[in-house]
């Protein structure tokens, strides 16, 4: 899809989400990236900002003509309205819009919305209908609950940084700022389950607590249950997969190839590309556990035969062997890869200053009601007079609320 073209009302797709309204306090991150998913699916997200400040987003990374590029992914298919929320007429008006909204998303500190007299009691008092998301740091009960949180900080105290790196080298972070996205996502499951729930079971609004570490925990795969079971406490492989083998990256002549030979047929064709049919015939490395016992051995007879061929050379080999592997991807690599527009995993998006990007498509791909870009991310405050008069608000009184520093 590109983004430059107004496509006619009959050539837009249906959408999954049409109908739902969304308002979005979050800022940065995890409640935003909430808030961009729900809106690629047809839901109307109106995004309440801080005047003059708005979402630090929007200076966030990169920066082009005053506005980041990551911003408008972020916030693509969003309505922009200015709102102080700390004065009464703005708290006043948030909750106008909210008592017409399906979804709230907000991750402030726990104890923000309350301090604004924006408790769930209230909200439900006056939108009983109303799905509340909440994400924080760590939640918003516990004995941390009050304390700040970060996305790096959840990653750490759900047991992420502790696997990343090299054995025995500093913890480090896995390139993306993970902890936050995880949150998002499960907040929007939670999102779509209380709203199935709503309409299918007749069920009241309700209140959806995410915290960051949690969200990380729900992906540690066997991490307790080993701890659990045999008091083992999994450490950093590098690029390895612990108890699996091989899964390793391995040295080329010109960079890096990840394979995953750790099928038992697959080890079999993989040892007879490298010229090691004596590993694959050999009965103790038929299966997994045998494999990992002698990994290192392994390891070092596919590092013989990868480190004297280019990427491309392995790559063609393994592929009509039918082993999984593949290359190290930098952004350039993503930008040029064929795969990656055949499935419109790259799309054209005009910025309101127009400025045309390349940007990420939409996941997932559903055949009947796909995603799709409607409108590009707004301009801090674009959308506040026409939301504030589909609310109801006369001319003059938002003249007023403008005189007043409320809106921008």
């Amino acid at each position: 899809m590109d983004s430059t073209h107004s496509p006619s009302a009959a050539t837009i797709p249906p959408t999954a989400l049409h109908g739902v309204r969304v308002i979005e306090m979050g800022q940065l991150i995890a409640g935003p990236f909430c808030g961009k998913t729900l809106g690629e699916f047809g839901a109307e997200v109106i995004k309440i900002e801080a005047p003059g400040t708005g979402d630090p987003l929007r200076n966030w990374r990169l920066i082009q003509e005053g506005t980041s590029v990551w911003w408008q992914v972020q916030s693509r298919n969003k309505r922009s309205v200015t709102l102080d929320l700390r004065q009464k007429d703005g708290q006043d008006i948030a909750r106008k819009l909210i008592a017409e909204a399906d979804v709230l998303i907000e991750n402030f500190r726990p104890g923000t919305l309350e301090g604004w007299g924006l408790s769930p009691e209230e909200l439900h008092r006056i939108n009983p209908g109303l799905v509340m998301l909440r994400i924080s740091g760590y939640g918003q009960t516990g004995p941390y609950r009050d304390l700040p949180g970060f996305g790096a900080i959840g990653e750490a105290m759900g047991g992420l940084r502790h696997l990343t790196g090299e054995p025995g080298r500093v913890p480090v972070r896995v390139g993306v700022s993970i902890g936050d996205t995880l949150a998002a996502l499960h907040g929007t499951i939670g999102v779509l389950t209380a709203l199935y729930h709503r309409k299918v079971n007749g069920g009241q609004g309700q209140v959806i607590d995410v915290a960051l570490h949690e969200a990380v925990f729900n992906v540690m795969e066997s991490l307790i249950p080993e701890y659990s079971a045999f008091g083992a406490v999994r450490e950093a492989a590098g690029s390895a997969l612990p108890g699996i083998a091989p899964s390793n990256a391995y040295p080329c002549t010109d960079g890096w190839v990840l394979i995953a030979g750790n099928g038992d047929s697959i080890f079999k064709r993989l040892m007879d590309v490298i010229g090691r049919p004596d590993l694959g015939d050999a009965p103790d490395l038929a299966n997994n556990a045998g494999r990992v016992a002698r990994v290192q051995e392994i390891d070092a007879a596919l590092q013989a035969w990868s480190h004297t061929r280019s990427v491309q050379q392995v790559l063609d080999a393994l592929a009509t062997a039918r082993v999984p592997a593949g290359k190290v991807y930098t952004a350039r690599d993503i930008a040029e890869d064929p795969h990656y527009r055949a499935r419109d995993m790259l799309l054209t998006q005009t910025t309101r200053d127009g400025h045309t990007l390349e940007v990420p498509g939409i996941v997932p791909k559903l055949s009947a009601t796909p995603g799709t870009i409607r409108s590009n991310a707004p301009r801090l405050g674009d959308d506040t007079d026409a939301v504030l008069a589909e609310a109801g608000l006369t001319a003059q009184q938002i003249a007023l609320l403008r005189d007043k520093k409320v809106i921008q």
